[in-house]
């Protein structure tokens, strides 16, 4: 196995090897480039998107800045929107579901790097892999860890430091987030009044 097979497995790895800098400097540059072009020129953006992500669907929205550490371990259905300064630090798989919303200053991370000063200082971490599903909303200012699945439906409030699996349907929130409620047909909003 090569840095970057032992990087995706879940093992303990030497985050400092040359391949893993390799596949951090080509995301670095990608992002960087998306952070510098207009939000008006919309055809390079998604360019750049598509040539960054592993996958991603249709309808997305990617507000600048934006940051990710290895760009193809991402994966993301249709219709997605990204606020600003949102990280995703993917070194192992990320999944995202449709019609996903995140908010600014969040944080997805799959690395952890050992507890021992002395390993850590040599490279050693490990990854796990972040799972978001469909029709999710992460509010403002939220930290997902590594090895945690969003069920479909969630909502997660501003704030949260997701460090556990969020089942479907509910409001969750807090640090460490934890479910409030579920989600009903009590919180459909009824009085909608939008301009022509």
């Amino acid at each position: 196995m090569d840095s970057l097979e032992l990087m995706a497995s879940g093992a303990w790895h030497n985050g400092f090897a040359t391949e893993i800098g390799n596949a951090l400097g080509r995301a670095s540059r990608l992002c960087f480039s998306l952070n510098s072009i207009s939000p008006e020129n919309k055809s390079e953006r998604e360019s750049i998107i598509r040539d960054l992500f592993g996958e991603i669907g249709d309808r997305f929205i990617i507000n600048s800045p934006f940051r990710c550490d290895i760009g193809y371990n991402i994966h993301v259905g249709d219709n997605l929107i990204c606020n600003f300064n949102v990280a995703i630090l993917d070194e192992a798989e990320v999944w995202i579901g449709d019609n996903v919303f995140i908010g600014p200053n969040t944080s997805i991370c799959t690395i952890t790097h050992a507890l021992d000063f002395r390993q850590r200082n040599e490279g050693m971490m490990r990854s796990a892999p972040v799972t978001i599903g469909s029709n999710v909303w992460i509010g403002a200012g939220v930290t997902v860890l590594p090895g945690v699945t969003i069920g479909d439906g969630s909502v997660i409030g501003a704030g949260s430091l997701v460090t556990k699996d969020i089942p479907s349907g509910v409001l969750a929130l807090g640090s460490p987030c934890r479910v409030v409620r579920e989600i009903t047909e009590a919180d459909v909003v009824v009085d909608i009044r939008c301009p022509d």
